[in-house]
This record gives structure tokens, sequence and C-alpha cells, in this order.
């Protein structure tokens, strides 16, 4: 088995366990059609469906170990290490969320991922990270009509 199954096998867990969870959600007495429940079950099949064809795809692919894919995985080292920062950089944004909301707080971390990919600091990552942060809340608040944090700190603004 292969990196790429035992991450299958682990996400396809995760879908099952996030489902069983949303199940749990409460229905009220404002829930649409779909329910308080809806899109989490569709985020739950379409992580299933994913986990499963990440998993075929590492048993239909077999690797030949080149010099260069050995050397590809003595880099692949620092996947641990990098994994833990986008970890960090998501609890980050989970923590700050209330206070700056929900805006602001995506715009930061679209930038702070962008950064953190290695993206020039300039114009086109400020640019991305607010259109990005105004695009989400544009889907969620104004298209689903899910209305998103607005923080403390700008409370007495809005």
């Amino acid at each position: 088995m292969n990196k790429d199954f035992i991450s299958g096998v682990v996400l396809l867990a995760v879908s099952g366990t996030y489902y069983t969870w949303s199940s749990e959600i409460a229905d009220s007495t404002l829930s649409d059609e779909v329910g308080a429940t809806g899109l989490p079950h569709v985020l739950s099949v379409i992580l299933a469906i994913l986990a499963v064809l990440l998993m075929a795809r590492a048993m239909l692919t077999r690797r030949v170990r080149t010099a260069a894919a050995a050397d590809a995985d003595d880099e692949g080292d620092a996947g641990l290490p990098r994994a833990i920062g986008f970890l960090l950089l998501g609890a980050v944004y989970v923590f700050v969320l209330p206070f700056i909301g929900y805006v602001a707080g995506t715009a930061l971390l679209i930038g702070a991922v962008a950064l953190y990919e290695g993206a020039p600091r300039n114009w086109v990552v400020v640019a991305a990270a607010v259109g990005g942060a105004v695009f989400y809340w544009a889907i969620f608040v104004k298209l689903l009509g899910v209305h998103q944090p607005v923080g403390s700190f700008f409370q007495g603004m809005f």
C-alpha cells in the first residue's frame, strides 16, 4: 500500500464520521426543504467519492522507482511539517474569526496560504485574498443566505 491508498482510507473514514455527526443536526422550524443537514451530507458524499477515486488511482498505478523518484521521496519528508503549518493556519483562522469576522478572516487566510505556498509578496496576493473573501461572502451570505460572523471588532461599524 502506498501513501495515496492510505490517505484515501483515512478520507473515507473522515467522510463517514462527518456524515454521521452531521445527521445529528436538528432541523429548526425555519428550515427549508433541504434542511440543516443537506449541505453537510452533500460535502461528505463528495469527500467519499474523492476518497474512493484516490484509492482506485493508487491501486491502478504502479510506481516505477527511479533515481528521480527516490530523490523526490527524500524531499517529501517535509510533508508533515508542511501539513502542520496548514493545520496551524486553520486553527488561527478559527480562533480569530469571532473577533475580526468572516470577510477579514477569510482574506487573511487566503493571503497567508498563498504566502505559505511561496507566492511572491505583491499586490496580486492582496487582490486575490480580498477578492476571494468577498466572493465567498457573496456565495454564502447573498446566494445561499448563510449569515457569517461580522466579528466583535467590527460590530459597531455595520
